[in-house]
C-alpha cells in the first residue's frame, strides 16, 4: 500500500525490479496498466470519515475537488465507481497540466476551476509532494497522515496541520 504513490513506474520496479531503462519496461508497464484498468475498483473504497467530511461540505455549499497525479482514464473510472455525493466541483489529473505534482499548477488549475482564491482553499494531501504544490499554489495545507504514507513521517512536510482520521479535517474547517 506505501507504494501507490510512487506510481506505475515505482510499482513495477519494486515488484519486477525493473526499472524505466530497461528495454523491457514499457511493455511490462502496458501490461500492469491494462490489468490496473481491469481491476481498478475491485476494493477502492472512500477513507473512513470521507463521506460524512463530504456530506458537511455539501451542506455549507463549499466546493471541493481533486487533484492527482493519477491520468485521467483511470481517476474518472474510480469516480464513476464510487459516486461520490457531492460530486467534485474539479478534478485536475497530470493530462490537464504541464506539470504534474509537486508544481502548483495543478493546484492554481483547481482553484481556478473552483473560483476560488489559492489563499483561501485547504488542500489536503498524503504525500510530502501533495504539500509541496498546495504551499507554492498559496493553499492552506493540511497533510494526512491516514492515507498512502511511505516510510516518510508527514511531521516533517511542512504542512499547515496534521490530521490522522478524516474527521479531523471536518474539525478544521468549520
Amino acid at each position: 500500500r506505501v507504494l501507490v504513490s510512487n506510481g506505475s513506474a515505482g510499482l513495477i520496479a519494486h515488484a519486477f525490479n525493473c526499472q524505466e531503462d530497461h528495454p523491457d519496461f514499457e511493455q511490462i508497464r502496458a501490461e500492469f496498466l491494462t490489468i490496473y484498468l481491469d481491476n481498478l475498483c475491485r476494493e477502492t473504497r472512500p477513507f473512513p470519515g470521507i463521506q460524512p467530511l463530504l456530506d458537511q461540505l455539501g451542506y455549507a455549499g463549499v466546493p471541493w475537488g481533486i487533484v492527482t497525479n493519477k491520468p485521467s482514464l483511470y481517476t474518472e473510472a474510480i469516480l464513476d465507481a464510487l459516486q461520490l455525493k457531492p460530486a467534485p466541483a474539479s478534478v485536475v489529473c497530470p493530462d490537464h497540466v504541464e506539470n504534474a505534482k509537486p508544481h502548483p499548477e495543478p493546484v492554481l488549475l483547481a482553484c481556478e476551476q473552483l473560483g476560488i482564491e489559492p489563499r483561501h482553499t485547504v488542500f489536503v494531501g498524503d504525500h510530502r509532494r501533495d504539500i509541496e504544490s498546495g504551499r507554492e499554489a498559496g493553499a492552506i495545507t493540511i497533510a494526512a497522515a491516514y492515507g498512502y504514507i511511505d516510510d516518510d513521517h508527514p511531521d516533517t512536510w511542512n504542512a499547515h496541520h496534521l490530521v490522522n482520521h478524516a474527521a479531523e479535517i471536518s474539525a478544521l474547517l468549520f
